[in-house]
């Protein structure tokens, strides 16, 4: 017995000493690496330790979002619009106690003007339907308010995309294809859908990459693809087109894009064909020809002196020239990948675009015919509502979907390993997301956000959230006061419309 005792010992010191003597040779290589390579200043001054500086400022990400930031100061989304998404997503109470968290002070802040007489429930009503396109062969109409913007399949994965077409198929909202073409997934759930077609034509192109005519008719045979969306520009990437890592481009993907699998796909900057207002207009034509179906342009406003010309231009033609709608993206957008020079810097935020293409469509007489659609960070009700305060006609997220996807904002969409299996096409990391449960989850969320702006329009004393108008919000300036919406962003006046009748528009 002591024998076997000893041996046992001998064997577990052997042991210690192998893992020690291989601990230690591992650190003496590293140091001898380390001071000798030119390539990390950190890592030659200071051997081994060095190495922790990159470990630390990845894990910084995660420490600030769970330990150190407080509920509204993190950044794109902080954890209180998170926490409202993943309680709507989850059909869970979004009641709070004691008091707002919100500061009401800082500039920019969005308040909403309640009525004496708010909407009795009686009263209310369902958001009233659209009629986007009335000049096509088939056009679109839809009550849908709250929809889910671009995001393509290859940026997204495949239980991600049958999550979101099924999801939207059960809340009655469309979901937008992105430009990375029609995936069978897509039209499995069964939702309406908007086909994006982006500068590399995705989907829609022939052997050189340019538009061929029966690959969009192909497309449009489909009944749930209700519109088709030229992308001119998105808000994340404002003059770049859309970028997938090649370690994401699977052979599927690249089929349905018709590129090489395993290769960075790379979108040109912008349509090369389209190079004036009369080149787009000609374009749409073209588009909603071949198809018969309703067709519009997606774009980050930036210099916006063209919608001038460009509306002109449709005067000169027609109103049924004019695209059928507009998407305006944010510069405040996101995307799975993007240079960060354009994501930071470049383009206007919609609370300075959209307000300007509303008051420029009405200028010329154009808004009635030319419907608009909102993107760019409207997660919660309080954008969505100001939005619709502005003029916009519907509203359309990504990120907020993302969300009730599950997604935990770790911010590695252009990674590859995604942990929530959102944006990944890792099979491991996507088996955390089952896309039956998810798409309830997508379905509970956009009906939460319909309803939740509904009571904000009914404490405004409108009886459906397509009543809220300008007048209904306040801004917060640099004053610490409050200003009407309508003092920041006056009313158009119609050109075609006496000054003293236009100046009664939002009394």
């Amino acid at each position: 017995m002591d024998g076997a005792l000893l041996t046992i010992l001998q064997i577990l010191v052997y042991t210690f000493v192998f893992v020690v003597g291989t601990v230690a040779l591992g650190l003496v290589i590293l140091y001898i690496l380390d001071v000798n390579q030119t390539e990390h200043a950190i890592r030659r001054n200071f051997p081994i330790i060095g190495r922790f500086r990159g470990l630390f400022e990845r894990l910084g990400e995660f420490f600030r979002q769970y330990f150190f930031a407080m509920d509204r100061e993190e950044l794109p989304f902080n954890r209180a619009e998170r926490s409202w998404v993943y309680r709507a997503a989850k059909n869970i109470d979004n009641t709070v106690a004691f008091g707002s968290t919100r500061d009401l002070r800082p500039t920019g802040t969005v308040l909403f003007v309640n009525c004496p007489f708010p909407t009795l429930e009686v009263d209310a009503a369902p958001p009233h339907p659209i009629t986007i396109g009335p000049h096509c062969k088939n056009p679109y109409t839809t009550d849908s308010l709250f929809n889910i913007s671009a995001m393509s399949y290859g940026a997204i994965s495949k239980p991600a995309v049958l999550a979101l077409s099924n999801g939207a198929r059960m809340a009655g909202c469309w979901l937008n294809t992105g430009e990375g073409g029609l995936s069978p997934y897509h039209l499995e759930g069964g939702a309406n859908l908007v086909f994006q077609i982006g500068t590399a034509k995705y989907g829609v192109r022939n052997h050189y990459g340019v538009l061929d005519d029966e690959k969009l008719r192909e497309v449009a045979a489909h009944e749930r693809v209700r519109m088709f969306e030229l992308k001119l520009s998105q808000g994340a990437k404002p003059g770049k087109g859309g970028i997938l890592p090649g370690a994401k481009v699977t052979p599927e993907i690249a089929a349905i894009r018709g590129i090489p699998a395993y290769q960075d796909s790379i979108s040109p900057n912008r349509h090369p064909e389209i190079n004036t207002n009369g080149d787009l207009l000609d374009m749409i034509e073209r588009i909603r020809t071949v198809t018969g179906k309703p067709t519009g342009f997606k774009t980050v406003i930036g210099a916006y002196g063209w919608l001038d010309n460009l509306f002109s231009e449709i005067t000169k033609r027609g109103v049924e020239s004019a695209p059928d709608f507009i998407t305006v993206d944010s510069a405040d957008g996101g995307s799975g990948a993007a240079p960060m020079s354009l994501m930071d810097n470049v383009g206007l935020p919609l609370r300075e675009s959209l307000p300007l293409v509303i008051n420029k469509l009405t200028e010329y007489g154009l808004h009635e015919r030319v419907r608009v659609i909102a993107s760019g960070k409207l997660i919660t009700p309080t954008e969505v509502a100001w939005a619709l305060c502005v003029g916009a006609d519907f509203v359309n997220s990504a990120r907020g979907f993302m969300f009730s996807l599950g997604c935990i904002q770790a911010l590695r969409c252009n990674k590859d390993t995604c942990p929530t299996g959102v944006t990944t096409h890792n099979p491991k990391l996507q088996r955390g997301l089952d896309p039956k449960r998810k798409a309830v989850r997508v379905a509970n969320y956009a009906r939460n956000i319909v309803h939740a702006v509904g009571m904000i329009a009914h404490s405004c004393g409108v009886p459906e959230p397509r009543k809220l108008r300008r007048y209904h919000a306040r801004i917060v300036i640099e004053n610490g006061r409050s200003v009407p919406l309508t003092e920041l962003y006056p009313e158009a006046v119609p050109k075609n419309k006496p000054l003293e009748q236009a100046q009664t528009i939002g009394h």
